[in-house]
């Protein structure tokens, strides 16, 4: 019986890494998760909604929710800032930017730098008028 135990647990190991994406070849996507901007004021989760990906707050502190009512947004909890994004061939995702702030919409990028860190961009038309930002993610 002992030696049925080691050979039965290497059976369970291996079917288990087999399982992991690393291993099968699936690949993780590292920008979906929880991200906070870099005045840590909005948390957003970042997921698949259908064929695209979206990004929704799930928090937000006084001060930004406070703007956003002055831009006309009841609450933004619960609101996509990030609509509409696809994968281009350079891995970045481009869509819509919200910015109830302004009640406004833009067109926008997300990069992946690591694990941990996105640059999101939003630009006014076409590549002008940008503004960038770091956010980090929220484990």
């Amino acid at each position: 019986m002992r030696k049925q135990l080691p050979i039965f647990a290497i059976l369970i190991g291996t079917a288990q890494a087999l399982a992991s994406p690393a291993i099968t070849g699936t690949p993780v996507d590292r920008s979906m998760g929880i991200w906070r901007n870099p005045q840590d004021s909005v948390h957003v989760r970042s997921d698949h909604c259908g064929a695209s990906m979206c990004g929704t707050v799930i928090w937000a502190n006084d001060k930004a929710r406070m703007d956003a009512r002055k831009g006309g947004t009841a609450d933004i909890i619960g609101l996509q800032l990030f609509r509409n994004f696809h994968k281009n061939s350079r891995g970045e995702w481009r869509g819509e930017v919200y910015v109830p702030d302004i009640d406004r919409t833009f067109s926008g990028t997300i990069k992946v730098i690591d694990d941990n860190t996105l640059t999101g961009t939003g630009c006014l038309i076409g590549r002008v008028g940008c503004r960038s930002q770091t956010w980090t993610r929220i484990e």
